[in-house]
């Protein structure tokens, strides 16, 4: 029988745990997918936690993963057994060794994208692709600041950015990352544990500011975000991995020079099948090329779906993280 990690109640990361879990009937509109390797996002953490709220419990989860096609529902025509495929925007319930997948969610994988660099990227690559081409348009030779940089979208995102001629500036939790920011497309890496944010941000930028700011780290970055943004610019707050930003009084925003604040997340960017395939092959494309490689930092047994977690939420992962079925 499958296996599938659940939780029963919302907590930390000792509530996940392996279970036998029967797969549910194949629709029509389905596809039956046999897993190679499941991506491990923040996200992930926020539904196990209960920050955001599931419909009810337990639970599976998990919204990114890449394998085999095993058997396709009737009205499916587009995909056959033996195809590789990935998918990064759900249905949750991705930590499992085989799942049923509604065929709209899965894009077929290229040739040259092995499953665990397809699980590595789905959502983060496609969560960069969004922010960097669509919820603000980057272009060439703007300063462009982007928090936890050593991490899976920061990694993406400091690439991308070189690809685009922008200027990327990442910031990252500890002199041990640095290196790695740098080796992905950083111009320049800020160690938040050794420098301070403004005071580097306004002096790499002759006082101008940024253009934008990509936080998916949330609570603890907020306010000094705000002020490293040029006038009129767009603070984009992705993810709450420090905890979740506190009420705003948008004068604040007005004060600081007429800014623009936005909270996005990929469901919306993806809500038709042309925009998903839209950015799935705006991905395939920055990555078959060499632009961007994907950095899969640490993989785990599906079993040890706990350990990923804890350490993700520790800070002692870099780059995507994967677990392996």
């Amino acid at each position: 029988m499958p296996r599938a990690i659940r939780f029963h109640q919302t907590g930390g990361p000792e509530v996940l745990a392996l279970e036998d879990t029967p797969l549910p009937p194949i629709g029509p509109e389905d596809v039956h997918l046999r897993h190679r390797a499941i991506g491990v996002n923040y996200i992930d953490t926020y539904h196990r936690s209960g920050l955001y709220p599931l419909p009810g419990l337990p639970s599976g989860l998990g919204l990114e993963g890449a394998g085999e096609v095993v058997a396709v529902g009737a009205a499916v025509s587009d995909l056959a057994p033996g195809d590789r495929v990935a998918y990064g925007t759900g249905p949750l319930g991705a930590y499992a060794d085989e799942v049923v997948v509604p065929a709209a969610k899965l894009v077929k994988l290229p040739p040259r994208i092995n499953h665990t660099q397809a699980a590595g990227m789905m959502l983060r690559g496609m969560t960069v692709a969004y922010l960097l081409t669509r919820t603000f348009r980057v272009e060439a030779g703007m300063p462009v600041l982007v928090h936890a940089a050593a991490g899976g979208v920061g990694l993406i995102a400091g690439q991308w950015l070189r690809h685009l001629g922008a200027t990327p500036i990442g910031t990252v939790g500890s002199a041990a990352k640095v290196p790695l920011a740098a080796a992905h497309g950083y111009a320049h890496v800020i160690d938040l544990s050794q420098e301070d944010l403004k005071a580097r941000v306004h002096e790499i930028t002759d006082g101008a500011g940024v253009p934008v700011v990509y936080d998916g780290v949330g609570k603890a970055l907020f306010e000094d975000s705000l002020d490293c943004l040029a006038r009129l610019g767009t603070m984009v707050t992705f993810g709450n991995a420090s905890g979740a930003v506190p009420p705003l009084d948008p004068l604040t925003l007005t004060n600081k020079g007429s800014l623009f604040l936005t909270r996005p997340k990929l469901m919306d960017y993806t809500a038709t099948r042309a925009e998903l395939e839209g950015l799935a092959q705006a991905l395939f494309q920055v990555v078959e090329s060499g632009a961007v490689r994907i950095e899969v930092g640490q993989t785990y047994p599906l079993a040890e779906a706990a350990r990923a977690h804890a350490d993700l939420e520790g800070r002692r992962t870099t780059g995507s993280t994967i677990l392996l079925p």
